[in-house]
């Protein structure tokens, strides 16, 4: 995904220093333009600076590491958080980039590999609206669209949190009702072109049905086990603000379920594996 982003910003005309944790991704990028730094620091001595990593804890490695780039972020410098993380660290990085002088948003992004290619992402951003000014020309170089979630950064993470939770549910439900078909001997297909044709229209249940139908999880478009991450994160922002999900539970557990039968690195749609088996089906 970010290799994708970076590619666009390269095409709209940007400089770009880049790096990754595994060196050989990042050197992908210099035959188109990128230069390649040794470190997250070496890549901090900018105006602007996209980070787009797995988890809270490799994004935390990169900014509060050793040579990692807080410190090397000069004043006034911008941080733009792509990635899909806790509101918790949202509101952490907010405060230590407060502390030194720097700026800091976030901008999660909504699409799978190919759509961020093709800079067709939904991009969600939340921060102090001159900082979200400033970055707007880099955030729209890769989306198709851009959202405002409020004045602060977390606020844009606990959207994009909550969007993937219906994301999640949407799954499980197409799994759920696919299984169902196959168990009664109805083509999966016929039921996809009612519901995804005809009730929803909507490219998500399009795209997912026909992975789910096809049973087609690799390569993953997205992890199963970062969705359980994901859900994770959706459950601890419901805890801090009380908020009940019990539907987040329950995805919850069936994602853990397929981390737990080896499904962790196929496509989170490969949560249909996990009630195909639970019905009584090989896979």
């Amino acid at each position: 995904m970010g290799r994708a982003i970076a590619r666009n910003l390269l095409k709209g005309g940007h400089e770009l220093i880049v790096y990754n944790r595994t060196r050989s991704r990042a050197e992908e990028l210099q035959s188109v333009g990128a230069r390649v730094a040794d470190t997250p620091a070496d890549a901090s001595r900018v105006e602007v600076v996209f980070t787009m990593l797995a988890d809270d804890a490799a994004l935390e490695e990169i900014v509060f590491g050793d040579h990692g780039m807080l410190g090397a972020l000069p004043a006034g410098g911008l941080h733009i958080s792509m990635s899909t993380i806790s509101t918790a660290l949202a509101k952490k990085l907010a405060k230590a980039h407060a502390d030194k002088g720097q700026k800091y948003i976030s901008a999660p992004v909504f699409g799978r590999p190919d759509a961020a290619a093709a800079a067709r992402l939904i991009v969600v951003t939340a921060g102090p609206a001159g900082s979200i000014d400033r970055a707007r020309p880099l955030l729209e170089a890769g989306g198709q669209k851009l959202f405002v979630a409020g004045a602060e950064a977390w606020m844009a993470n606990a959207l994009k949190l909550a969007g993937n939770f219906t994301i999640a549910a949407m799954l499980e439900s197409l799994s759920e009702a696919i299984v169902l078909m196959r168990k009664t001997q109805i083509d999966p297909r016929l039921f996809l072109d009612v519901v995804a044709g005809a009730l929803f229209r909507s490219p998500v249940y399009e795209n997912y049905g026909k992975i789910i139908a096809e049973q087609n999880f690799e390569p993953a478009g997205f992890a199963l086990r970062l969705g359980l991450k994901d859900i994770r994160l959706v459950l601890a922002t419901a805890d801090d603000s009380q908020t009940p999900m019990p539907v987040a539970r329950l995805l919850r557990d069936q994602l853990l379920r397929g981390v737990e039968r080896g499904y962790g690195e196929i496509d989170w749609a490969g949560i249909a594996r996990v009630v195909a088996e639970d019905a009584g089906l090989a896979s």
